[in-house]
């Protein structure tokens, strides 16, 4: 007769083909277990890069106080009468080169105006140029190296040979040549010309991200899938190749702000009555000795703007580096 069963033991293949004894509970426990046949438990949701990265950057200081510095800069740069009530072209010559006063912590410069209050609306200049330099530098880069990396050929060959001539140019030399025969007091005619030297730069680092990217197996799974130029750029390359761009431009941004006050400074970038941090330097520096707040505040404010910039470019490096993990 066959023995009756059991409840509470059971019987357990072995990895050699033997046999083991369980209690009941283990091996409910093992007909049970979640996660697939080697019992590893429940599988974790796949992660991305840029989770991984977003969750790096939430525990790095350096992302974290860099980010603050950038929103404060943001924020008054499109609302400066929060923080300074008066008019940074309002000016007293009878205050020319005063020191600190009440009501007035940064004192006056030259021409009896108040200096927080130009150091407070230079911001936006800054922002403002770093900003739309950046990302017609990025669109532009972008778009001419990615196309070139993908398609190759004698696209590639062309844009190579141009942006040889751009790496060239000396950027400051290029300024003083560009500028000095633009009369607008805009900021439009600096922009431009940032984008006009800066976008050979992304070009080179986009176009050799795509061509490492469509070389995956994943781009020729779907190229043998029968899958259009269009959408492997947009759905399979772009995504995975757009990262050593946002890297680059998020640190190029600060230099785009040093840049136009170096501009600036030496005449030919932004003209008065524009208020930038390069034209209150250029114009303080005259006076180092006599006033040296005049120079200090908005040389000090252009110093930090451009700190936070490349200290958030090189926090978004290293989250988005996976060789740096």
């Amino acid at each position: 007769m066959p023995e009756p069963h059991q409840p509470e033991g059971a019987i357990a293949a072995t990895g050699m083909g033997g046999a083991m004894d369980l209690a009941a509970s283990e091996a409910t426990s093992l007909e049970k277990t979640p996660g697939g046949p080697d019992g590893g438990g429940p599988s974790a949701p796949a992660r991305s890069l840029w989770s991984d990265a977003w969750r790096d950057l939430r525990r790095n200081p350096i992302f974290i106080v860099s980010g603050l510095v950038i929103l404060f800069l943001v924020v008054i740069s499109l609302w400066p009468s929060l923080i300074a009530s008066g008019n940074p072209l309002d000016c007293d010559l009878s205050n020319a080169q005063k020191g600190s006063a009440p009501g007035h912590p940064f004192g006056y410069n030259e021409q009896g105006c108040d200096v927080y209050t130009r150091v407070v609306y230079g911001t936006r200049v800054s922002v403002t140029v770093g900003v739309c330099a950046t990302l017609g530098v990025a669109v532009i880069g972008s778009v001419l190296g990615g196309l070139a990396g993908f398609f190759g050929g004698a696209w590639d060959a062309v844009l190579s040979r141009i942006t040889d001539i751009f790496f060239a140019i000396p950027v400051v030399l290029g300024g003083l040549v560009l500028l000095s025969v633009v009369t607008s007091s805009t900021v439009w005619p600096v922009i431009g010309f940032m984008v006009l030297l800066g976008w050979p730069q992304i070009s080179r680092i986009a176009r050799g991200s795509v061509i490492t990217a469509k070389q995956n197996d994943y781009v020729q799974a779907a190229r043998a899938l029968g899958a259009s130029n269009s959408r492997m750029l947009l759905r399979h390359i772009t995504p995975n190749a757009i990262a050593p761009v946002i890297v680059v431009a998020t640190i190029a941004l600060g230099t785009y702000i040093a840049l136009e006050a170096t501009l600036s400074y030496l005449g030919v970038g932004l003209k008065p009555p524009t208020v930038s941090w390069g034209i209150d330097i250029s114009a303080a520096s005259q006076y180092i000795r006599n006033a040296p707040h005049m120079l200090l505040w908005p040389a000090g404010a252009l110093a930090i703007t451009v700190l936070a910039f490349i200290m958030l470019g090189d926090a978004v490096r290293d989250a988005l580096d996976p060789k740096l993990r």
